[in-house]
């Protein structure tokens, strides 16, 4: 495997403070991260540092509870629920090593809350927090939409997670400790490297647990590849870090860059965080009627839900290429190994 090459590159910080006067600042800096990197960092948003890590120690509180609780609200297909180990990423073929809980608003949540006596408090603490990231969410929309020349509530309205088909989710996830007097095994991954299917995603970092890194160069949001350079993005108190996603890339025209992202696996105890890991990440997704179509119509129109069925598609079709390129090298080295002891 070739070795990883790593630049310094740092992300945009993008203050939102008075933003009904400051909004054609913050969407002109808005654009500009679009358009190269596709992440910034979000500073003065609104939601204080103490509520972030508060829904950390809720998130904490539900991974904490035993496996077969935490199975009560298993993974659905409404993209809702508990998973554990089960996300195969196309880049690697392998599972990351990780557990998940998604939630989301109104009927797509009908049996997949954990009982009150349960987790007390959790489910009207975690819907309150999806309101706090909605809001911000809401002040993107109306920039990108000016950016492309929509009408202010362009995006919202396409985003209205007062719906009963809003899609909108809030992803809590723990990444394995591992504990590194032992060398990491071989195909272990905490998250191979991805793009968001999704408008835009806010994601929440705990200080300290490190992880995150981003591959800016993708052209084409129908494109699998990735760039040749990885940046390291560190948590830092009170910041929210986001990312285009490919339903707005696809909006935009390829305008704006969806680009890959993981999470480092540890290898080298001396700079590599061992511990436990632990995000939030916020997925804008569409309702699944709206229309989706970019300013210079690039794309067909397709509706919120053709997109994501078209995006799932994608993400299987890379899978199975892997499988069976993970496969066929299999099958090369038995080759070569029998060659070479006949």
């Amino acid at each position: 495997m070739a070795e990883t090459k790593y630049s310094n590159r740092s992300i945009p910080k993008i203050s939102l403070h008075d933003f009904p006067s400051r909004i054609d600042t913050i969407t002109s800096e808005l654009i500009a991260a679009a358009e190269t990197d596709g992440f910034f960092a979000l500073t003065n948003h609104g939601i204080p540092a103490a509520e972030i890590e508060a829904q950390f120690a809720a998130a904490e509180r539900f991974f904490s509870l035993p496996d077969s609780v935490k199975a009560q609200v298993p993974f659905s297909h409404r993209n809702t629920g508990w998973e554990k180990a089960a996300q195969v990423r196309p880049s690697t073929g392998a599972a990351d090593q990780k557990e998940s809980y998604q939630m989301q608003y109104g009927a797509a949540m009908d049996g997949l809350w954990l009982p009150e006596h349960a987790l007390p408090g959790f489910r009207a603490q975690s819907l309150a927090f999806m309101r706090r990231a909605q809001h911000v969410s809401e002040k993107l929309m109306v920039c990108f939409a000016r950016g492309l020349g929509f009408d202010d509530e362009y995006f919202v309205k396409a985003h209205d997670v007062s719906r009963p088909n809003a899609q909108t989710v809030l992803r809590l996830l723990h990444y394995f400790e591992l504990d590194p007097k032992v060398p990491t095994p071989e195909g272990y991954y905490r998250a191979g490297a991805h793009a968001d299917w999704d408008f835009v995603t806010l994601l929440f970092q705990r200080p300290g647990q490190s992880g995150l890194e981003i591959c800016p160069g993708r052209e084409v949001f129908t494109e699998f590849g990735v760039g040749d350079s990885w940046t390291s993005v560190e948590p830092v108190a009170g910041e929210i870090v986001c990312n285009i996603g490919d339903l707005l890339m696809s909006w935009s025209d390829d305008r704006f860059k969806s680009t890959f992202h993981r999470v480092k696996t540890p290898t080298d105890p001396a700079v590599d965080y061992y511990g436990p890991r632990y995000s939030m990440a916020y997925f804008n997704q569409p309702n699944t009627d709206c229309e989706i179509q970019g300013p210079l119509k690039k794309y067909p129109m397709v509706t919120g839900s053709e997109f994501t069925k078209a995006a799932m598609k994608r993400n299987y079709d890379a899978l199975e290429a892997k499988k069976k390129a993970l496969v066929n090298e299999s099958e090369r080295s038995e080759a070569n190994l029998v060659a070479a002891a006949s």
